[in-house]
């Protein structure tokens, strides 16, 4: 929601046809309503994480923490209505949806083919939300409502075995095999 200013500024002159959403932590979508009522585009979310989005709920996709809902009533932005649910498969332009639960229940990473592009969102990071020293982390478990889940979702996509890394939070990785590398040392 603090961003949103400055985000609609910079897609002032983009031609947007859709927003998606990787997952509906109040960090990720806390700008969605703002960015599809200015551009006039249909919001996507995750299945199972879109009634949240939908009603203002996105709190019950965090651990029930106070923190948590302190981090929600400073950055959960309003409901909006989600014009498509995503599933497995689905393409958002020239990306297919990945199906990667855990981190949230609807979380969906977006993968091309093509370059073997991956757009991870929160399933990994690249830095630390904390300190944003960079390097390969897990999300902390203070956000992630099913940290074993969450890991089958990493081995599922380091299985595609991405040339460049998108994420949620830190730089994008084009180490396909540090990537590999940090995936297979995650605990079962």
């Amino acid at each position: 929601r603090w961003h949103r200013w400055p985000l609609l500024w910079q897609l002032r002159n983009t031609r947007l046809v859709a927003h998606a959403l990787t997952h509906a932590h109040p960090d990720h979508q806390g700008a969605s309503h703002a960015v599809c009522t200015r551009f006039g585009v249909p919001f996507w979310s995750g299945a199972a994480d879109a009634s949240a989005v939908e009603n203002g709920r996105t709190v019950d996709l965090l651990p029930d923490r106070l923190s948590n809902r302190v981090l929600n009533r400073l950055t959960a932005g309003p409901p909006h209505r989600v014009t498509r649910m995503l599933h497995e498969g689905d393409r958002v332009g020239d990306f297919t949806v990945i199906e990667t639960p855990g981190h949230t229940p609807g979380h969906v990473s977006l993968w091309r083919e093509a370059d073997r592009t991956l757009i991870l969102g929160d399933v990994l990071a690249n830095n630390h939300p904390v300190t944003q020293v960079p390097g390969l982390i897990e999300p902390l478990v203070r956000f992630t409502l099913d940290p074993a889940l969450n890991r089958r979702s990493a081995r599922k996509v380091a299985d595609l075995r991405p040339r460049l890394v998108c994420f949620g939070h830190g730089p994008p990785l084009r180490d396909t095999d540090h990537f590999r590398a940090f995936v297979d040392r995650l605990p079962d």
